[in-house]
């Protein structure tokens, strides 16, 4: 798809820090608790429906 000529252009450069700078924000996004997570629904109120 593509060549080493366009990684060493300017543009290809800047295409391979922004799939960096994704990858690496997906993966910390992964590590943060998400609201679902048990340790978030210690502290709040839980309605039971008979």
């Amino acid at each position: 798809m593509f060549d080493r000529r366009f990684f060493s252009s300017q543009l290809g450069q800047a295409a391979l820090v922004s799939i960096a700078a994704m990858v690496a924000f997906t993966i910390f996004a992964g590590m943060l608790p998400t609201a679902g997570s048990e340790t978030m629904l210690v502290g709040t109120p839980l309605v039971e429906l008979a």
